[in-house]
């Protein structure tokens, strides 16, 4: 059972597993030079890339995010949904091979080839990028990188996409298990997918390890400031080296939660408009002047690790979840 199924899966993993050869050999060529150059430049290496090696970087980050979504549509999906569609899961029925052994081997292979895959793209990744990464949480700029524990670094690092992979490839065998047709199996695994790799930063990884807050001032000369929502709403961005800023709350003179005085946006309406640098920074001072201030409340450089086995827990048991509704529903449902 386990060859036969291998022979049926062994195409699209040599696919695979050939281009991620092929990108850790092109991160091998250049990574040692990386590692120099931070050693001698330190926080200031940002500044000091090559184009090439910029290249690379994206290159590398968009593969990691590619490929439990490749994963989840081109292995998870087919794998069963094909069967069903030509009937050949009966050959293998009718030879004493029953549904859950069918399925659990099935499943087991391809979550071990998926979790490989993803683990070895991340590794290489994550090894490469790691002085860039270093250079961002020792005060580096982040105009052109993004820091580790931004949403979509995040997931581009570390040991979490060992687990989206196994989620994404088990989700794509339940929805071929349930749909029965592999073109919209493969469309719904990507849509669903990409729905909870978007929810889960957006209200959920900020709660998976504790936060911290600070207060900054508002001032012209203080943290860099920015306003929203036609200036109803001011963001700060405090000297926090490698953090996520997950959420923002201006307060008034007396420390409460506030909205933005409706002056601060008559201030900025007054004079030319667009209103000038001196121009936003005189009504900045003036809002300053009244005592309010903003709280900003952020995940730390270091709390990533804590973030990235929290959420690899949660992905693992969401694969875990699917595959017993993938044993239930096969062993209930007429197949």
């Amino acid at each position: 059972m386990i060859w036969l199924t291998w022979r049926q899966f062994r195409t699209q993993a040599a696919v695979l597993f050939a281009a991620v050869a092929a990108l850790a050999a092109a991160l091998a060529v250049t990574g040692p030079q990386l590692a120099d150059l931070h050693r001698t430049a330190g926080s200031s290496l940002v500044d000091r890339i090559s184009s090439a090696d910029q290249t690379l970087y994206y290159t590398g980050l968009l593969l990691v995010l590619a490929v439990p979504a490749v994963i989840g549509m081109f292995w998870g999906a087919p794998l069963i949904s094909r069967e069903l569609e030509t009937g050949t899961h009966y050959l293998v029925w009718n030879q004493g091979v029953t549904r859950t052994r069918w399925l659990a081997t099935k499943l087991g292979l391809g979550a071990a080839a998926s979790m490989t895959a993803a683990g070895l793209t991340s590794l290489a990744v994550s090894w490469w990028s790691s002085p860039i990464d270093r250079s961002i949480d020792d005060g580096g700029a982040t105009d052109t990188y993004f820091p580790r524990l931004d949403p979509v670094a995040f997931a581009a690092r570390g040991v979490v996409p060992v687990a989206h992979a196994a989620f994404a490839f088990v989700l794509g065998v339940a929805l071929g298990l349930v749909i029965r047709r592999t073109l919209p199996a493969m469309a719904t695994t990507f849509a669903l997918y990409a729905a909870v790799q978007i929810a889960v930063p957006m209200w959920i990884r900020s709660h998976l390890a504790a936060a911290e807050r600070t207060t900054v001032p508002i001032e012209p000369d203080g943290a860099p400031v920015s306003i929203q929502e036609g200036a109803e709403e001011i963001v700060a961005h405090p000297e926090v080296p490698g953090a996520w800023e997950t959420s923002q709350q201006t307060l008034n003179a007396a420390g409460h939660p506030a909205p933005v005085p409706s002056s601060f946006a008559d201030c900025l309406r007054t004079g030319s408009s667009p209103p000038t640098l001196q121009q936003f920074e005189g009504c900045l001072a003036d809002l300053g002047a009244l005592g309010y201030e903003q709280q900003v409340t952020y995940q730390p450089a270091g709390n990533f690790w804590t973030l990235q086995w929290a959420e690899t827990g949660l992905y693992l048991g969401l694969a875990l979840a699917l595959s017993g509704f993938c044993a239930w529903w096969i062993r209930r449902r007429t197949v």
